[in-house]
């Protein structure tokens, strides 16, 4: 049976079907559930969701709507609610209205949204439930300052923004997918998180090594048809530009991240951010 992917005419033939059903432009996530399709399947051949929107013949989804940060904040404790704890950014890409970058950009790092949150519903006491399920984090009891007259406390400022210590590593943020506790933060984790997923991307690979391209698979294209593919891996896809890489050498780039939207069109990407966060739906 074969297990080709869906080609760009599927992907734009599926929208278009779906934008028909529901009788509006679908977002990602109703073109996801009414297709079977992956965000993996759709960014092989197209950038963003808004250009395949835009290919199929429609105005991008949402595209300019001004975002008011109470909403982002609102939506963001409706996720914590169905939870019932903190979501990472690949359970809220899953479950949220909107991106994790949307919030980035509007708000500040993921971090702070514990805090931004208590903030928005000091005094709204329909989202108590949620505000109890948030971490204190760096709450310590006043100081008493050795200047201060009995019954008086010294002011004390939350630092939320921890400093960073020089004798031990740092990690990705949590995902706990499968056997991997946090996100991939170099090459090294995105070669062991592809070992993961690569039989249910329908690769075997055949050898790795440290030279140029660093991994050779063969991939199912047809019934009882294989083909052989190089493959080199990336923490980020652009850095097989800044590496100095030939696009000739090599069939498909596996990243972490893919941000490099001039990348040659014979180069397959494979975003492994995207491709966890299916599998991970998957498993639920």
């Amino acid at each position: 049976m074969s297990t080709a992917l869906p080609d760009r005419d599927d992907i734009l033939n599926a929208l278009r079907s779906a934008a028909q059903t529901l009788g509006h432009v679908p977002s990602r996530k109703e073109f996801l559930s009414a297709s079977g399709m992956s965000e993996y399947h759709v960014l092989r051949h197209f950038l963003s969701w808004n250009e395949a929107v835009q290919a199929a013949g429609f105005a991008p989804y949402l595209k300019n709507r001004p975002i008011n940060p109470d909403a982002l904040i609102e939506d963001w404790g409706k996720i914590v609610r169905k939870l019932r704890r903190i979501p990472t950014r690949i359970q809220f890409k899953r479950y949220g209205a909107f991106s994790p970058s949307v919030f980035e950009k509007r708000i500040g790092p993921w971090s702070v949204l514990p805090a931004k949150f208590r903030e928005f519903a000091a005094d709204k006491p329909e989202w108590a439930d949620v505000v109890a399920l948030l971490p204190l984090e760096n709450v310590r009891p006043p100081v008493m300052s050795s200047m201060s007259p009995p019954g008086h406390t010294k002011s004390v400022t939350l630092n939320r923004q921890h400093s960073k210590l020089d004798d031990r590593p740092t990690y990705g943020n949590p995902i706990d997918f499968r056997g991997l506790r946090h996100e991939p933060v170099n090459e090294q984790g995105v070669v062991f998180l592809f070992g993961m997923v690569a039989r249910e991307l329908g690769y075997h690979v055949e050898a790795v090594q440290t030279g140029y391209p660093d991994c050779e698979a063969k991939r199912q294209v047809d019934a009882d048809k294989w083909q052989r593919v190089r493959i080199e891996f990336e923490f980020e896809s652009r850095n097989f530009r800044d590496h100095g890489h030939h696009p000739d050498g090599c069939d498909i780039i596996v990243c972490w991240r893919h941000n490099w939207p001039e990348c040659p069109s014979n180069l397959e990407v494979v975003e492994l951010a995207t491709v966890i966060q299916t599998l991970s739906a998957s498993e639920e």
